[in-house]
């Protein structure tokens, strides 16, 4: 199949479910673009488990061409990482004590904000449990895109996805304005967003951490705005 060599488990199994919940055919061509999937009425959807930036171009063409993009970004909440000797057998399988939220994805979706409100796109954040496999080596080693500060003795060879928790999904200001906790004010800060985080029975999983990223999201989507300055804290406002 086209374009599919280095695809994982995880995203063949999204991109099957994606054709299969809206009856549409996968690796399709439009002018020079390869989408994942395509459905009956035009609606392409886009897996995408890494960064969405290598998605902008090909994204804006679409929708200045006429056509509904729908990107799925999967959360990873839970991953189980299991290690496996060169014979094939499992030498262990553990939790990782990473989990992701949408703050955590920020960072990837503000690659996309000048799209994020365009008509015709919409944007998917599914929360899932995957099993990560890698294989022990000899010796440790360096990646082939030399990414490790550190070396290694294994290799990831695949993901799997084991489970949809539940989806959130993004396509209108509203949508996006409710990434904010419910409890912020008419006006608020930064601070003030990170105490309202730290409030909460459970708050978001670095959601705090993420909280200048969201206000730089919200600021250039226009759907805040900065109202003031007090020393040195910025007081916005919803528009």
């Amino acid at each position: 199949m086209i374009n599919t060599y280095n695809e994982s488990s995880l995203h063949n199994t999204l991109k099957k479910l994606y054709s299969l919940t809206i009856q549409g055919n996968t690796e399709q061509q439009i002018d020079k673009w390869i989408c994942d999937v395509i459905g009956p009425d035009g609606q392409i959807v886009e897996i995408q488990t890494g960064s969405l930036a290598p998605l902008y171009e090909k994204t804006r063409a679409l929708l200045e061409a006429g056509h509904p993009v729908t990107i799925v970004h999967p959360i990873i909440k839970t991953k189980r990482i299991q290690t496996i000797r060169q014979d094939g057998s499992i030498q262990s399988t553990r939790k990782s004590p990473k989990s992701e939220s949408i703050y955590s994805c920020l960072r990837s979706i503000t690659k996309m904000y000048p799209l994020l409100l365009t008509p015709g796109f919409i944007l998917e954040l599914p929360e899932i449990t995957i099993t990560e496999s890698r294989v022990l080596t000899d010796a440790p080693v360096q990646l082939t895109n030399k990414s490790r500060r550190h070396l290694r003795n294994w290799i990831k060879t695949d993901k799997k996805l084991e489970e949809i928790e539940k989806t959130h999904r993004f396509c209108t200001a509203e949508d996006y304005l409710a990434l904010l906790p419910v409890t912020t004010g008419s006006t608020f800060s930064v601070p003030d967003i990170q105490q309202c985080f730290a409030a909460m029975s459970k708050p978001p999983a670095d959601a705090r951490k993420y909280t200048g990223l969201l206000i730089w999201l919200l600021l250039h989507m226009k759907l805040i705005t900065c109202i003031k300055t007090e020393g040195k804290k910025k007081i916005y406002s919803r528009v």
